[in-house]
């Protein structure tokens, strides 16, 4: 299992200090380094321009929200980061959550599975072979691309239910997870993906599976801390779903916390079910989030 640094706390920018942290991670032997598409900067941009600065990380996104971003456009953005970066991009794409996409865009949150699938149907042909004519319910794409440097790009897909995790088995390269426990992972996500993909005659599927962090000697604390951190994720609909199945009454419950061999422990568990790809949020106090990303570091 690869780990990766997701950071963040530093997608607002500036550059500089996004930079420094790709290159910490680099140093360190972080597999990946992570941004989400939030409120700050267009992670996809920002990629691109880390990228070039680091040449010796890979470099993942998640997720970009589909509803605003026409797959024309994601498929250029991420094939021009694909080519900038040497092909180290994995392409995060997710539906986001429907009080963002009414609320803040205005847009209708519409049959989302519907959408999805409409969605991979444009974008897959565009950064897998650079051309595409489809057209669907709600998407329409015709064109080719003429992006020149750029290889393939791994598009993964945020998925939880099942019908997302069957698309994003069967027709992307896999998944990221946020707030989703060790047992859901085990008995819903990874078998259904896993499945999915071997009906499609696909390869293994990525799995990667973000968590909350914190090397610590006070574990109740540090829940605390993740639940106060981490609590908007607690009442949107799809993680809190997840987080019903495991049994969490938030997300301090799922976080991974407490001494160096209890944190080794967890993490290997992961690797043991199947994730491929840990995606590390690291939080807690400066002296836990040194702590905890000296002590992630000597497990690469």
């Amino acid at each position: 299992m690869r780990i990766g640094i997701y950071r963040g706390d530093a997608s607002s920018g500036p550059i500089e200090k996004l930079v420094g942290a790709a290159r910490d991670a680099a140093d360190a032997g972080y597999a990946s380094f992570w941004l989400p598409q939030t409120m700050g900067m267009d992670a996809l941009t920002a990629l691109a321009v880390v990228g070039r600065e680091i040449p010796e990380i890979e470099l993942g996104i998640a997720v970009v929200p589909t509803f605003p971003r026409h797959p024309i456009v994601m498929a250029q953005q991420a094939l021009t980061t694909q080519a900038i970066t040497g092909g180290r991009l994995t392409l995060g794409i997710g539906l986001s959550h429907q009080p963002i996409i009414e609320g803040s865009y205005g847009y209708p949150f519409d049959k989302p599975v519907r959408h999805m699938r409409e969605y991979l149907d444009a974008l897959l042909p565009l950064v897998r072979n650079g051309s595409v004519s489809f057209a669907g319910e709600t998407v329409t794409a015709r064109i080719g691309l003429d992006v020149r440097g750029a290889a393939p790009v791994r598009v993964v897909l945020a998925a939880l239910g099942p019908r997302m995790l069957e698309l994003a088995g069967g027709r992307a390269d896999g998944t990221v997870t946020w707030m989703t426990g060790p047992a859901t992972l085990a008995d819903h996500v990874i078998p259904t993906i896993t499945a999915a993909a071997r009906a499609a005659g696909r390869a293994a599927p990525m799995i990667g599976a973000g968590f909350p962090v914190c090397v610590t000697n006070d574990v109740d604390a540090a829940r605390d801390n993740a639940a106060r951190t981490f609590a908007i994720y607690g009442t949107l609909p799809s993680y809190r779903a997840m987080l019903d199945r495991e049994g969490a009454e938030g997300p301090g419950d799922v976080a991974i916390v407490g001494d160096e061999d209890t944190v080794a422990a967890q993490v290997a568990a992961l690797g043991d079910l199947g994730v491929t790809d840990l995606v590390t949020s690291i939080f807690g106090s400066k002296e836990e989030r040194d702590r905890t990303y000296a002590f992630l570091s000597t497990l690469l």
